[in-house]
């Protein structure tokens, strides 16, 4: 089995690391944000110092981090990937980050002999733990069928979706339609809760019906129950709204409900709620009803 490189080991990454780390892997990460959680260690999980000694120690290495920055910088900054890659290693950046940018940083490590995926996902904190994970993917296809093995370890729905920066562009569209599905949940329950219903009642007729989606049965009841934890946190996704309406305008896109829900996002985040979990967008249209949904 090929070693594997795992660099960041967040929300997301601890459980992924870990399915890795079950199925039999050999897995060495480093230690340069955080020393990896007490279960991955008694998992076995490996530790070195620096970014560049991960690439060394691995046949294939994975990124997992916040945005487009830290990318940057865990594979071309002081140490980084790139230093420690050569002839048929594997980078796989499963981070949620600019298309334009990834293509970039796909023919810098092209140019180093090795290889480059992007394979962002979507499925949350819920989707990591149950390895239930949809990985959109760009990139070769061979490079693709080398790392199916390791995918089908994270996720159930896994898609090529065409060359290096394709993947990127699919987490965005991924992320515009979770975004508003959201938010659409949320104006439906604020209203049926002024109007005099009860909510978590409208919840459950509705999941019997055409309005029936994984978001209403999952958000809808954190929204009800007050759970805003993340999950996926507003400030995360408001990064990837950014990518969207960035996109949007240098292809000349209008996303005009895209933007109202960016709006509705960042009121959260002005009145601290940028570390909640994205289903508090509900708070938004409470404030604005001047009516909390529970």
């Amino acid at each position: 089995m090929e070693k594997i490189g795992f660099i960041g080991l967040g929300i997301m990454g601890t459980p992924m690391a870990g399915h890795l780390l079950d199925a039999g892997y050999e897995v060495v990460t480093t230690d340069h944000f955080a020393k990896p959680a007490p279960e991955l260690a008694a998992k076995g999980i490996k530790v070195v110092s620096g970014n560049d000694a991960v690439a060394r120690a691995a046949d294939i290495i994975i990124l997992m981090v916040p945005d487009t920055p830290q990318v940057d910088e865990v594979l071309f900054g002081a140490s980084g990937v790139a230093e420690g890659l050569s002839k048929n290693k594997l980078v796989i950046d499963m981070s949620s980050i600019s298309p334009i940018f990834t293509k970039e940083f796909a023919a810098k490590i092209k140019a180093t002999g090795a290889d480059y995926l992007d394979a962002p996902v979507s499925g949350g904190e819920v989707g990591a733990k149950a390895a239930s994970l949809a990985i959109m993917v760009g990139g070769e296809e061979a490079s693709f069928e080398r790392a199916k093995p390791i995918f089908d370890k994270l996720g159930k729905n896994i898609t090529l979706v065409g060359p290096n920066g394709s993947g990127q562009t699919a987490k965005v569209a991924n992320q515009i339609i979770v975004a508003l599905t959201i938010e659409a949940v949320a104006e439906a329950l604020v209203f049926a809760s002024k109007a005099g219903a009860d909510p978590a009642k409208v919840r459950q007729a509705l999941m019997g019906g055409l309005a029936n989606s994984r978001i209403l049965e999952v958000h809808g009841e954190r929204m009800i129950k007050r759970t805003f934890a993340p999950g996926f946190r507003i400030e995360l996704h408001q990064k990837d709204l950014n990518l969207a309406l960035e996109g949007a305008k240098s292809l000349g896109v209008a996303l005009p409900n895209t933007s109202t829900t960016q709006q509705l996002f960042n009121t959260c985040a002005a009145n601290g709620g940028a570390k909640d979990d994205h289903s508090g967008v509900v708070k938004a249209l409470e404030l604005m009803a001047g009516h909390p949904v529970a």
